[in-house]
C-alpha cells in the first residue's frame, strides 16, 4: 500500500541520514516498550537502517513509518523546528549537542494521528503547547514583514499556514461497504468543491451563473456570418447546464430557462423543491473555478472537433427485439 495510517504515534526529527541501526536501536526499544507507533523524519533513511525497520514492521515488533524531511538546506531545519513545536518534540541534531543513540522518549513529538501517502504527510492534532505555537507563528510573520524576496515570502506564508491551520477528521459511516464507498465518494466531491471555492469564490449555483454570463454578452457579434454562428452557438450551449437540470427534475426547461432570463442576480430555480428564488439563500452556490473551467475546457473540445476532418467513434446496435413466446406444443386443442 502507498499510503499509511499511524494512531497515536512518538515522531522522531533528526536533521541527518540515517543509515547505521546502531544509532536508533536504543530509542527503538523504548518505543516498543511503550507499545506505540513511531514515525521517523529525517534527512534520508537508506541502507542497514531503512531495512531494519522494515523487518521489525513486517514482523509486528514496532510499527514504524519513515518520511524525508521537508524542504533544503536552511529552510529544512527551520521546517524541522517547526514540526518539533507543533508536536512538542525535539529535533535531534549534532549542532546543539543531541545524538540519536542519546535520545529519549521525552525528545519525541506525539500526536493523535499522523496519514502518509507518496507524496504528503498529515500530522493531525500535535501535542505542543498552544502558546509556543502561536509565538513560532508570530516569529514567522515578522520574517514575512522583513523580507523583501517574493519566494522566501510565499514559502514563509506556506508554513505560517501549515502551524497555524486546522486539520478537520471527517467519519463516514453506513450500514453497507457500498453504501459507506457512495457517501465517501461525495464527501470527498464536497472536499474538492470547497477547495475550488476557497481559490476563485462562489457563484450561485443550478446553471444560473451561465445565464447571467450569456445575457452580457448577448448583443455580441463577430467580423463574419461564421463567427455569429458560433456565438449563437456558445450562446445556445451555456444555456445546457439549467436545462439538463430541469428536464432531470421532470419540468419542462424552455420555460424556466425564459423565466430565469427575466430575473436577476442570483435569482434562480431550485429544482428540488420547484421554487424560484436566490439560489444562495437556497443554499445552492457553485465554486466559480468549476463553472470556469467546465466552459473553457467545453469550449476547447468544441473547437478541436470543428477542426477535425474526420472522427472515430462506436456504433450504437439496436437491442435485440424479445423472442416471440415459443408454440406450446401438443396443447392446441385446449380451450
Amino acid at each position: 500500500s502507498m499510503s499509511a495510517d499511524l494512531e497515536d504515534p512518538f515522531i522522531l526529527l533528526h536533521d541527518k541520514k540515517i543509515s547505521n541501526i546502531r544509532e536508533m536501536l536504543p530509542i527503538l526499544e523504548a518505543v516498543a516498550k511503550a507499545g506505540k507507533p513511531l514515525m521517523v523524519i529525517a534527512e534520508d533513511i537508506e541502507g542497514e537502517a531503512l531495512a531494519t525497520l522494515v523487518v521489525n514492521n513486517m514482523r509486528g515488533i514496532v510499527k514504524v513509518a519513515a518520511a524525508k524531511a521537508p524542504g533544503f538546506g536552511d529552510r529544512r531545519k527551520e521546517m524541522l523546528q517547526d514540526i518539533a513545536i507543533l508536536t512538542g518534540g525535539t529535533v535531534i541534531s549534532e549542532e546543539v549537542g543531541l545524538s540519536l543513540e542519546g535520545a529519549t522518549l521525552d525528545d519525541l513529538g506525539s500526536a493523535k494521528r499522523i496519514n502518509l501517502t507518496k507524496e504528503n504527510t498529515t500530522i493531525v492534532d500535535g501535542s505542543g503547547e498552544s502558546n509556543d505555537i502561536e509565538a513560532r507563528v508570530n516569529q514567522i510573520r515578522a520574517q514575512i514583514e522583513e523580507t523583501s524576496s517574493d519566494y522566501d515570502r510565499e514559502k514563509l506564508q506556506e508554513r505560517v499556514a501549515k502551524l497555524a491551520g486546522g486539520v478537520a477528521v471527517i467519519k463516514v459511516g453506513a450500514a453497507t461497504e457500498v453504501e459507506m464507498k457512495e457517501k465517501k465518494a461525495r464527501v470527498e466531491d464536497a472536499l474538492h468543491s470547497t477547495r475550488a471555492a476557497v481559490e476563485e469564490g462562489i457563484v450561485p449555483g443550478g446553471g444560473v451563473a451561465l445565464i447571467r454570463a450569456l445575457q452580457s454578452i448577448d448583443a455580441l457579434t463577430g467580423d463574419n456570418e461564421d463567427q455569429n454562428v458560433g456565438i449563437n452557438l456558445l450562446l445556445r450551449a451555456m444555456e445546457g447546464p439549467m436545462r439538463q437540470i430541469v428536464l432531470n427534475a421532470g419540468d419542462e426547461p424552455a420555460v424556466v430557462v425564459d423565466k430565469v432570463k427575466g430575473m436577476s442576480g442570483n435569482e434562480g430555480y431550485n429544482a428540488a423543491t420547484g421554487e424560484y428564488g436566490d439560489m444562495l439563500a437556497f443554499g445552492l452556490p457553485d465554486p466559480a473555478k468549476v463553472t470556469r473551467t467546465a466552459l473553457q475546457a467545453a469550449a476547447s473540445v468544441a473547437g478541436l472537433m470543428i477542426t477535425t476532418e474526420c472522427m472515430i467513434t462506436e456504433v450504437e446496435e439496436d437491442a435485440p427485439a424479445a423472442p416471440a413466446m415459443p408454440d406450446m406444443g401438443g396443447m392446441g386443442g385446449m380451450m
